[in-house]
């Protein structure tokens, strides 16, 4: 398809996303409101807090790190630091922590330290080790953090359990040392979400990205707001990785294409007038899961939802 013709075509997509009145479903389990109340109780034993979202405890002095920079379209960065200093966030890295190097990962500790040197450690002045709370929504990369801080640091393996649901951190586990010196240890935390959800737009990101468990949102809305998304940014990749014709902006010609390229199709029994048979049709939801998963593992470009 020539260019012009995809430009004209793009002209007639969605410019406003119908949401059809669903209400995103609250994902907050008791292990949330469980590791919130262990967070808190562990403050005073805390010196500084690595936050890997925009949500706060409002306590002790912070780190801002924004994880997973090699999906983002980093184009916008200069622009993502200017608000955030306006918004009086001073000390922000950014870091893809699934890497073996990485130059952010480096220059963590020298920033912690930094950090803490220049605040008060309230009841903690005698004691010459460091503890670090790592926070933030679920699914984000704090147990990547921890993990690729004991690699550099230490030169050693992984100590927290890592995996792509939200969810896997169930609640404040003890000491991880990620640090010799000076000597720091990194407690890891449960992802914790606001209990309720106001935005439904602000939902759907979160759970693009994989924030709440995807069956409680439903795979086929998130695919549908994620050709939504790739369209209105005119990020058309997906079209060149699953060998569409052109752009498009219907979520179900899509998914039909992407079940029949690979693969995935299901029995199901149908009601004729020569009576009951049986046919093979295409598994749109794991179409509608593929789609996601290319997403999430950077195969469809760089994309910046916000």
């Amino acid at each position: 398809m020539k260019l012009h013709q995809i430009l004209r075509n793009v002209e007639k997509f969605r410019t406003v996303f119908d949401f059809g009145g669903r209400d995103v479903a609250h994902w907050f389990p008791g292990h949330m409101a469980k590791g919130i109340k262990q967070m808190r109780s562990n403050l005073r034993n805390v010196d500084c807090i690595i936050e890997i979202h925009d949500e706060t405890l409002d306590v002790r002095p912070h780190v801002l790190i924004l994880n997973k920079m090699d999906l983002a379209d980093l184009s916008r960065k200069k622009r993502i630091l200017q608000k955030l200093q306006r918004d009086g966030v001073k000390n922000v890295l950014f870091t893809d922590c699934l890497k073996q190097r990485d130059d952010s990962i480096n220059n963590l500790v020298p920033t912690v330290m930094d950090v803490i040197g220049n605040t008060e450690r309230f009841n903690r002045d005698e004691i010459t080790n460091y503890c670090v709370m790592v926070i933030g929504v679920p699914n984000v990369g704090k147990s990547s953090l921890i993990n690729a801080l004991r690699r550099t640091n230490l030169k050693k393996g992984r100590a927290s359990r890592v995996g792509g649901e939200p969810g896997i951190t169930k609640a404040v586990l003890t000491k991880i040392q990620v640090c010799e010196r000076p000597i720091i240890y990194l407690l890891d935390t449960p992802g914790v979400l606001n209990p309720k959800i106001e935005n439904i737009e602000t939902g759907l990101k979160l759970a693009l990205c994989g924030t709440i468990l995807d069956h409680l949102v439903g795979e086929d809305i998130i695919a549908d707001y994620l050709l939504y998304s790739l369209n209105r940014l005119q990020k058309f990749s997906y079209v060149e990785k699953y060998e569409l014709q052109g752009p498009c902006d219907d979520i179900q010609k899509v998914l039909k294409h992407i079940a029949v390229k690979i693969g995935k199709t299901k029995r199901v029994k149908a009601i004729t007038g020569i009576g009951n048979i049986t046919v093979t049709v295409p598994d749109f939801t794991s179409a509608a899961y593929d789609f996601i998963r290319c997403f999430r593992k950077g195969e469809l470009g760089q994309v910046m939802l916000d």
